[in-house]
């Protein structure tokens, strides 16, 4: 079977049609997740200031994935709960496209407040997601074992993989609990940045998309972790881009392939990330997916996650019937 006879399936298994994005109530550099995330910086500016950058950069994000033919749900944080990283939803939960929608064990308590699964509940009524089981891993956090969403896990869904990079935030038993429960092939490896240190998601070196994987494979532990990667990647049919630490630390591992309907294939990047892509790098990807350009700088300086970490997947199918309105 050709690629071009497959891609229409790939596309609506890989790429999801719907995301939602939380419009941030509080947001500064987490002192609770900077001994983790080499990417968080503290800026001297008044905390006002940065919430209004950052939600400015947040509307124009969630107004251009829109206008390119992406399904943008916007649900705004709980201002009661000073949650700063709750622009970053697909930490705390994922959809599937069964029903099912699963809850993740956080490493730190701040983010452990962002979780609201009656909102999902509401939403999901709103907009007429059917849901299924609920799968609750929030239990592992007693057992100090974390595994924290599609920041944690990067899914192959077509060929049931789930890429994790191990960090603090990213423990091989909770992996396999999760990838147990889903039906998933964990495929943990090791990834180091410039300076020894353990690079926290997966998603900020790593994007898997129908035909493309983009990942920076030389930060990946030499020797069995970057052969298990490569072996993945190979028998799943992928080609790679294979981008530079430079290019991570401008946020160009972190990057979301969806569905833009009739508009087609796209992938959403910073300003950053595509300013730091060679021109046979941007080739690659424009063969594939029509780029969609967020400029969320003060979002990654700040808060150490992009535009992908601020897109949580909508994969649950919708019910019969007309949808509901608003």
């Amino acid at each position: 079977m050709s690629a071009a006879s497959r891609e229409p399936v790939a596309l609506a298994t890989q790429c999801a049609r719907t995301v939602l994005m939380v419009r941030p109530a509080s947001f500064y550099a987490n002192p609770e997740t900077l001994p983790t995330n080499a990417f968080q910086h503290v800026v001297a500016a008044a905390p006002a200031d940065t919430l209004a950058a950052a939600q400015a950069e947040f509307d124009r994000a969630a107004e251009a994935l829109a206008a390119a033919g992406v399904e943008v749900v916007v649900a705004r944080a709980d201002a009661a709960a000073d949650t700063p990283d709750a622009l970053y939803p697909n930490n705390w939960f994922s959809t599937h496209a069964d029903g099912r929608i699963v809850l993740y064990p956080m490493a730190v308590p701040s983010r452990r407040r962002e979780r609201r699964p009656e909102l999902i509940a509401a939403l999901a009524a709103r907009h007429g997601w059917r849901t299924g089981a609920t799968l609750d891993f929030t239990g592992l956090e007693a057992q100090g074992e974390f595994v924290e969403g599609t920041g944690s896990l990067v899914f192959d869904h077509g060929a049931r993989l789930a890429y994790a990079a191990l960090s603090p935030r990213t423990h091989a038993a909770a992996v396999t609990t999760v990838c147990r429960a889903l039906g998933y092939e964990p495929v943990p490896f090791r990834a180091l940045d410039a300076a020894g240190r353990e690079v926290y998601h997966t998603n900020v070196l790593m994007a898997v998309g129908p035909a493309v994987a983009v990942l920076a494979s030389s930060m990946v532990a030499p020797g069995a972790d970057l052969r298990r990667v490569f072996d993945a990647l190979e028998a799943s049919d992928k080609m790679l881009l294979d981008i530079t630490p430079e290019q991570v630390a401008e946020f160009a591992g972190n990057a979301l392939f969806l569905d833009g309907g009739r508009q087609g294939p796209l992938v959403a990047v910073s300003r950053r990330a595509w300013a730091s892509l060679t021109r046979p790098q941007r080739a690659l990807l424009e063969q594939h997916a029509r780029p969609v350009v967020c400029g969320v700088e003060t979002i990654e300086h700040v808060g150490g996650g992009g535009i992908r970490c601020m897109l949580a997947e909508v994969f649950l199918p919708r019910l019969p019937g007309p949808r509901p309105a608003g």
